[in-house]
């Protein structure tokens, strides 16, 4: 599967911070994970911390499949608002998905912190602007809920959003908890550190099938070795799609863009997140060198020889949408590239045991939030391999 174009700017900015050989000989562990981007990596790091003998494999090299394009856009605001989620899920899963996604956000901060080396990490606020005048009341619905829910938000009026961030909008959302971070890096460190406890990390080794027996599977790589498990985890992102029989996601193309280094210091209020209320919806935010980065303008399809060709068209709507909200802000294109994205039918992850796999799990973390769900689905999974009950499980399960 072609998850990305050529050039995002995670890849092009790091390269390869490291690199693994490929499967040489049969291996016995306690459990494989397939897939080396932020999903395998968070879950491996987790596993490993509970003691367990870890393998890792990709078909690529590590993190530069869907994780060199994340745009690190960190927010427990999933896609689906949450008035709109408690319709779907129910109020108490609702609640709870926007609280756990809140929690991961710190629990990232902590995992960045004591990696080696450390990854940078900020805390950014969130600010959701209504698109137009006539999204104004559901908005201002949201807020109220997430106020009453104890999120810690403010309404903001157009003349608060003019003073704060220097454009035009009807009514806005700000929430405390954001942040950003390099999941690209984020990915390579976590991923040696294990490699540093002895776990084993292989790149270009595919799964080509998995055989399951009584005491857990044996997995066949494309270059004829065996894998022998107890449990198996599957978290290589929309690829994982494979192994699931029944449509679970539609795969979108979305598009990003990061601009030339700009000179002035100081650009909205602590350098929020910022993203709207339309479908699909235009966000951006500072990244590193005093570089903006702009993302959004979604097709909803995938083809990744059609999504590469609209590559440059996509940043010059990106530069022009930017542009037209905040013009006192020159931005210009450096690095732009295109991506695959997954949408589920309520914006939720899907993490756990799939019907007819045994010793297998899954943790695939799509939507917009999918580094915040990988930092949720690695520790539902560690606590099912390690028989602690999770209460928050049945969330994200395929049954819900």
């Amino acid at each position: 599967m072609n998850l990305h174009s050529y050039d995002p700017y995670w890849l092009m900015k790091s390269g390869m911070v490291t690199t693994y050989p490929s499967l040489q000989q049969d291996l016995k562990t306690d459990v494989v994970v397939i897939g080396a981007g932020i999903s395998g990596a968070l879950t491996a790091d987790a596993l490993s911390k509970e003691g367990l003998e870890v393998v890792v494999v990709d078909r690529r090299h590590a993190g530069i499949g869907s994780t060199a394009a994340s745009t690190a856009f960190l927010q427990y605001e999933i896609d689906t608002p949450m008035r709109q989620l408690s319709g779907m899920v129910g109020e108490h899963h609702a609640l709870r998905s926007y609280e756990l996604c809140r929690e991961a956000i710190y629990k990232l901060q902590d995992i960045c912190k004591h990696v080696q080396p450390a990854v940078d990490f900020h805390i950014r606020p969130s600010l959701q602007y209504a698109s137009y005048k006539s999204h104004v009341p559901k908005l201002y619905k949201e807020y109220q809920l997430r106020r009453q829910q104890g999120f810690k938000v403010q309404w903001l009026e157009p003349e608060d959003i003019k003073r704060l961030y220097g454009f035009n909008a009807p009514g806005a959302i700000l929430s405390r908890d954001g942040a950003e971070a390099d999941a690209y890096l984020l990915t390579h460190y976590l991923l040696a550190a294990c490699n540093r406890h002895g776990h084993g990390i292989y790149n270009n080794t595919e799964v080509t099938d998995i055989r399951y027996h009584k005491q857990g599977a044996t997995l066949i790589t494309n270059n004829n070795f065996k894998i022998n498990a107890r449990i198996v985890v599957i978290s290589c992102g929309y690829e994982s799609l494979r192994y699931i029989p029944n449509k679970i996601a539609e795969v979108h193309s979305t598009y990003a863009m990061v601009s030339e280094p700009i000179a002035q210091q100081n650009f909205w209020h602590r350098n929020s997140l910022i993203w709207e209320t339309a479908n699909p919806y235009l966000y951006f935010r500072i990244t590193d060198k005093n570089r903006i980065l702009i993302g959004g303008k979604d097709d909803r399809f995938y083809n990744p020889r059609l999504r590469d060709s609209r590559i440059k068209q996509k940043a010059k709507l990106l530069q022009e949408a930017f542009n037209k909200k905040l013009p006192d802000i020159p931005v210009r294109p450096d690095f732009s590239w295109a991506g695959a994205f997954a949408v589920t039918k309520d914006g939720l992850p899907y993490i756990g045991r799939l019907p007819g796999m045994p010793h297998t799990y899954f943790a695939l973390g799509f939507g917009g939030n999918g580094i915040t769900f990988s930092v949720i689905a690695s520790q539902i999974i560690a606590d099912h391999i390690m028989g602690r009950k999770n209460p928050d499980a049945e969330i994200f399960s395929f049954g819900r």
